[in-house]
């Protein structure tokens, strides 16, 4: 009894280092999961990336439109020969210090301020981009999210079905005891459970994989244990059909915004070839000090120029750019009129596939309920020794099909709410059809 303290101590102990060495499962709600997106995701961080690389194009492009200055320090020392017959057999050398400032800057270079422009358009573009991978990845999260709880659901479903088919192979066996059953009646429940449970083993792997795929998503440690709150989707068909086609509804659409934006800098840059024609004006000039030494007197010394560029034989380079350039915005505009043709589409089917799929889930649960009452009346049957357990089996692996379907179409159903969210230009919008 003396060493009970020291036991009842150390158990106490081991179990808390165990507690807190334990992680806890992350729960993870869909909101979470969409939210996560923008900080997690690998696909959206580098497109954020390429959003910060066009800013910076800006910048770059704003270089060759502001006062470029440059400071110079210069100590010489020269010695050069005379070319002159002035009878000088050798010049002396000589020192000259030479302390400046230089600066230079367009004034009127219409070509460099539309190609500022056109870049600003790019980054307009860039960002547009963004957001149109991001309402994928969305999109996709929130796929992957409905498809793991639907393989959860059909784990659930497995495993009522198993616990069916231990309740069929009891009662065979009792049914056997009893005398009014075969021992065929035994043998054929004993192997509905067996494929019951070789089916739950399969579905196991189909779990682990959903889950995986989620995790890698949004960024979670494959490691750490996952539960998923669940979401359901109001069933309600009166808001399906209410959507307009004009531009209003378009430009909700991150991808239309982006070929919208294109076109505009294409614009851009068919008038940026168009000025390769005209003249420049630029300013250069230079102030500073300068003497023989650094440590002698220093004089003020200044210049300054101004400059007109005029093209007037470039190699047909103007010609091609500005052809080129009208290429491009003619192959932009396709593409956004094909667009606009793609999205009218989109959201037609996306509504008419939520319809029906709204309506396949009642199908689905008056198959169920059926199933259920085909099952109950097998037993009955089989209970009054009426008929042997096939019609249990039978009714048994319809009733598995049943709720699976159910199960399918809930799963159909959650994932064309995404769909026509995303054609409306925003898969967070699927978050306010929770059913109370």
């Amino acid at each position: 009894m003396p060493n009970a303290p020291r036991s009842l101590l150390c158990l106490f102990l081991v179990s808390v280092g165990l507690l807190g060495g334990a992680e806890s499962p992350a729960v993870l709600t869909l909101n979470e999961a969409l939210g996560s997106v923008e900080k997690a995701n690998l696909t959206v961080l580098l497109s954020r990336e390429s959003v910060v690389q066009a800013l910076e194009q800006v910048n770059a492009a704003r270089v060759s439109t502001l006062p470029i200055i440059t400071g110079t320090l210069q100590q010489r020392r020269t010695k050069s020969v005379p070319l002159t017959n002035t009878g000088a057999t050798s010049a002396r050398p000589t020192n000259r210090f030479d302390g400046l400032l230089t600066g230079s800057m367009s004034i009127v270079d219409l070509q460099r301020w539309s190609a500022l422009r056109s870049a600003r358009m790019g980054s307009e573009v860039a960002q547009a981009d963004y957001n149109s991978v991001l309402q994928s990845i969305l999109a996709n999260v929130a796929q992957s999210y409905f498809a793991h709880l639907r393989n959860l659901r059909r784990l659930e479903v497995l495993d009522a079905n198993i616990a069916r088919a231990r309740t069929l192979l009891d009662l065979a066996r009792n049914q056997l005891l009893a005398g009014v059953a075969t021992q065929i009646d035994v043998t054929r429940a004993e192997a509905q459970l067996a494929q019951a449970e070789q089916a739950r083993l399969q579905q196991v792997t189909s779990d682990l994989q959903s889950e995986l795929l989620l995790k890698r998503i949004i960024d979670i440690p494959v490691t750490r244990e996952l539960q998923l709150e669940d979401f359901k989707v109001q069933r309600s068909d009166g808001m399906l059909s209410m959507f307009a086609e004009d531009k209003s509804t378009f430009e909700k659409r991150a991808d239309y915004l982006r070929a919208q934006k294109a076109v505009e800098q294409t614009k851009v840059d068919v008038r940026s070839a168009k000025f390769e024609r005209l003249p420049t004006l630029g300013f250069t000039g230079t102030f500073g000090r300068g003497a023989p030494n650094f440590d002698d007197d220093l004089q003020p010394q200044w210049s300054a120029a101004a400059l007109i560029t005029v093209p007037i034989f470039d190699g047909f380079r103007a010609g091609t750019d500005k052809r080129l350039a009208m290429s491009r915005q003619r192959a932009q505009e396709l593409r956004l009129r094909n667009l606009e043709l793609q999205i009218s589409a989109e959201l037609r089917l996306a509504a008419q596939d939520a319809k029906s799929r709204n309506a396949q889930i009642t199908v689905a649960e008056k198959s169920l309920r059926l199933a259920q009452e085909e099952l109950r009346l097998a037993q009955q049957r089989y209970q009054q020794g009426v008929a042997d357990n096939r019609e249990i089996v039978d009714a048994q692996n319809r009733l598995a099909v049943a709720e699976d379907n159910f199960v399918e179409a809930v799963y159909q159903y959650n994932l064309s709410r995404v769909e026509l969210a995303r054609a409306k230009g925003d898969v967070r919008a699927v978050l306010a059809e929770k059913a109370p």
